[in-house]
């Protein structure tokens, strides 16, 4: 086998949620052992409350990481389990309903919390119920809020999420708050974190407007800003094109927006050659089951297969998960082959169950990262120790990832380390999948 390959981890999470329990009290002392930094808090910093996820957390007070900067929607989503979708004129019944926090800006922005990476949303919800539903999601996936505004007399964005059988699902949204009210010009506050941002997303279910004023903001600090294609199908205006580093369209979307067939590999090649005439360099292309392609103008494309899921449960939000995976893992300095990885990785366990943002954790599985072998599942764990199942591998990089929702991850212990016969070896800096 050869050398072990493993992803960065951060130096330090800025507000990252944790809850006292005696299945960690173990795990903490050895980690005491290992970092002086670390500190264990029971609360949520701004509000006080006890908070359902369990993660350890370093000294907020080091503020030398750029965060991730998610600027985007928010919305309350009707979720409703269907076995297809009705036709026209007819009424059918749902074998489930339930309203969840979502949007594909929450969504991402959750994903880099959970991740354990500094992430701030800068965002609108409406001064109603389904707002507060979102913002105690958003905080409970250790998500900064300071740049979050809450509007009077505009309900919330909602969307009506239908989820079939085979885990494919259609999507209708309501913009409300999302696309609304928002100022000809952000404040200085808005501009001032964008500015310090490590990589900004951005996605299409706000205005044009704002996602061009943000990019232009990013750009000009040399900020790295990912455009998801995700959104209103309108055609994206050309000055957005080139302020944006990296383009992540999936494959209808690029059919779409670029009026060109993608069925095949050499069609896929030919819409995105139509992007970099429109002035960006690099289109990020998520394919379902087909895996991903990152074409870069002038270069060889880099394909990613998927990483096959046991089961595909639901794929609503899979595609925000694989965005704000690969963003997590660029900002921390690694190859586009290791981001692609991470990303197909964290997808693949996206799919595998109905999850949302605010449901609390019920399953910890553990993810290994090998050079050679790529990604490897291990069975899950019913509780917070660490240990290798059934592995005949000797020396692995693993991150404990525990699913607590809909789009992805913190970890119940979350944290690098290098494992051989079930002990821990040495620590690395903490971190999760």
């Amino acid at each position: 086998m050869g050398g072990i390959s493993t992803l960065s981890a951060p130096k330090y999470w800025h507000n990252l949620p944790t809850l006292a329990s005696q299945n960690n009290s173990r795990i903490l002392n050895q980690f005491n052992d290992k970092f002086s930094s670390i500190q264990f808090n029971p609360t949520l910093k701004s509000s006080g409350k006890e908070n359902p996820f369990s993660c350890f957390a370093l000294d907020a007070s080091r503020e030398s990481i750029p965060p991730l900067v998610v600027v985007g929607s928010a919305n309350a989503d009707l979720y409703v389990e269907i076995d297809r979708l009705p036709k026209e004129g007819e009424t059918i019944s749902a074998k489930t309903g339930q309203i969840l926090a979502g949007g594909k800006g929450a969504n991402q922005a959750v994903c880099g919390g959970k991740l354990a990476y500094p992430t701030y949303f800068l965002g609108q919800v409406g001064d109603d119920a389904h707002g507060k539903l979102i913002t105690e999601a958003l905080e409970g996936g250790g998500v900064c809020l300071d740049h979050l505004s809450r509007l009077d007399n505009v309900p919330t964005g909602h969307a009506v999420v239908m989820l079939q059988a085979g885990g494919q699902n259609s999507i209708i949204i309501v913009g409300g708050a999302n696309m609304a009210c928002w100022p000809d010009t952000l404040s200085e506050e808005d501009l001032e974190v964008v500015k310090n941002a490590g990589i900004v997303l951005l996605q299409r279910e706000i205005p044009d407007s704002v996602n061009i004023q943000v990019a232009k903001v990013a750009k000009s600090a040399l900020v790295p800003v990912i455009l998801d294609a995700g959104g209103v199908d309108a055609p994206i205006p050309i000055e957005l094109f080139s302020f944006v580093d990296i383009f992540s369209p999936n494959e209808s979307e690029l059919a779409r927006l670029t009026n060109m067939p993608t069925e095949t590999f050499e069609q896929i090649n030919q819409a995105v050659g139509k992007c970099h005439k429109m002035g960006v360099k690099q289109v990020l292309v998520k394919l379902g089951a087909k895996g991903s392609i990152l074409f870069t103008e002038g270069e060889e494309p880099i394909r990613q297969p998927v990483i096959s899921a046991p089961k595909v449960i639901d794929t609503t939000g899979a595609g925000d998960t694989f965005t704000a995976s690969f963003a997590v893992a660029l900002v921390e300095g690694n190859s586009i082959k290791e981001c692609l990885r991470f990303a197909a990785a964290a997808a693949s366990l996206c799919v595998q169950f109905v999850l949302h943002i605010n449901k609390r954790p019920s399953l910890k599985l553990l993810l290994i990262q090998d050079s050679d072998l790529g990604f490897l599942f291990l069975q899950p764990l019913l509780d917070n120790d660490i240990e290798v199942t059934d592995s005949p591998f000797s020396n692995l990089v693993i991150r404990p990832v525990t699913m607590v929702d809909q789009y992805l991850s913190d970890g119940g212990v979350p944290g690098s380390w290098y494992i051989k016969d079930n002990q821990i070896l040495s620590g690395k800096c903490p971190a999760s999948l």
